[in-house]
């Protein structure tokens, strides 16, 4: 709700896209760039207080914010100041959470449980935007502050109940320096190529992805003239899309291949996803595109985790799954550095009343404000479909878990 809120008044201030790009890239730069030694912080340390001092920071951040709101200073790259501390503080949740669970469960059960979390994060997005929608006019963002404080106050109690087991190490190199530690998950990686390739796919994906919903929120409110309403319907649609697609997984496990999931998935969210919110010019286009970019990003997500958790001892789980983010993510950070730019400066003006590419594109996504954006919507989605295509073609990517044997077994899993 809170991003929700600021997300409305950084365009309302600015009324471009850029600014809202490079939240983004404040949050995923720290992000990824310290991954490896998040990793090594994450095996050596307790993955519960990492948990619970994560949420602690985000929760100071928001407070921060609260308070140059309150005080009529907030400005725009004070966002990017915030954004910078969430997303070191969030470089711990995830990683350690992964690696809880291999702990916690059977690798039988690594995707549904995966699931389970992608619904409990979907669920708490499916009425933010439209509460958040509401709830701004009366309460203001200083309403919405509250409410995120709040939670991240639920979040540290629940820990607080929860028994969270730490890996007995088997690891030869429990002696190793902290810098020999932060290269061990890269070593990891490197020495089996069908996880390296794997997250290749999640490199380039990642990029053409961004590229595109970066934009998603300002595309929205240009063309339908600022619509608070809209944009939260379409935000809405997309947690819904989140919850169908974790309570699909939930029940139903993903597929017996789940690299089968995981390039599907990708393929899906080119076609069926970011290509028809190009595409649309009404807000249940958009919804609908959104929802099924939703569905198939859990699938995706899930499929994936359970892999890496089944290959991947839960002693080194911490430094492995890090550099394995920072693989993925490694040029999303520039994606989002690009979208914003590219939105302003080049197709916004091109796809403009008059613009120059509008006898080319003006039929496909129509003309005026948004316009551009949603081009970019369109490419980005045919990228995306092209490189999951190609990552079928290579067997190394498409038979990992034919090539690699699970952790706790001494033959490759057939």
């Amino acid at each position: 709700m809170a991003n929700f809120g600021l997300t409305l008044w950084a365009y309302e201030v600015t009324g471009k896209a850029t600014p809202l790009a490079l939240v983004g890239l404040f949050y995923g730069l720290p992000y990824v760039a310290l991954s490896p030694f998040v990793g090594v912080l994450v095996d050596r340390g307790n993955r519960k207080l990492l948990m619970m001092v994560s949420d602690l920071a985000a929760a100071l951040t928001t407070l921060l914010v609260a308070a140059l709101y309150l005080t009529g200073t907030l400005q725009v790259w004070h966002l990017y100041l915030t954004a910078t501390i969430s997303g070191i503080a969030q470089g711990f949740q995830w990683p350690a959470t992964s690696a809880a669970i291999s702990l916690m469960l059977p690798k039988e059960q690594y995707a549904r449980a995966n699931g389970m979390l992608s619904a409990a994060t979907s669920s708490s997005g499916i009425l933010a935007p439209m509460l958040a929608g509401a709830l701004i006019g009366p309460l203001g963002l200083t309403g919405l502050f509250v409410v995120d404080v709040c939670s991240a106050a639920v979040a540290i109690g629940t820990l607080l109940l929860v028994h969270i087991p730490q890996p007995v190490s088997r690891d030869a190199e429990t002696k190793a320096s902290f810098f020999q530690d932060a290269a061990y998950g890269f070593r990891y990686i490197l020495d089996r190529p069908s996880l390296l390739g794997l997250q290749s796919v999640f490199m380039v994906g990642n990029f053409f992805f961004n590229l595109a919903f970066v934009v998603l929120a300002p595309m929205i409110l240009a063309r339908t003239g600022s619509d608070e309403w809209a944009l939260g319907t379409v935000q809405t649609a997309g947690a819904i899309g989140g919850l169908a697609g974790s309570l699909l997984m939930t029940a139903w496990g993903g597929p017996k291949r789940r690299v089968h999931g995981v390039l599907v998935g990708w393929l899906c969210i080119g076609v069926l996803g970011s290509t028809v919110v190009g595409l649309g010019r009404a807000l249940p286009v958009w919804a609908v595109g959104v929802f099924l970019v939703s569905v198939c990003s859990i699938v995706i997500d899930s499929s994936n985790q359970a892999i890496w958790q089944a290959k991947v001892p839960a002693e080194v789980q911490g430094r492995v799954f890090s550099v394995r983010r920072l693989i993925a993510m490694l040029i999303a950070p520039f994606s989002q550095l690009l979208a914003g730019p590219l939105s302003d400066r080049v197709l916004e003006p091109a796809m403009g009343q008059g613009g120059r590419w509008v006898p080319i594109f003006g039929r496909l996504v129509g003309t005026g404000s948004g316009a551009g954006m949603a081009l970019q919507f369109v490419g980005c989605g045919l990228l995306v479909t092209v490189s999951a295509g190609v990552a079928y073609l290579i067997p190394a990517i498409r038979s990992v878990e034919r090539l690699l044997p699970d952790h706790d077994t001494d033959a490759p899993d057939r």
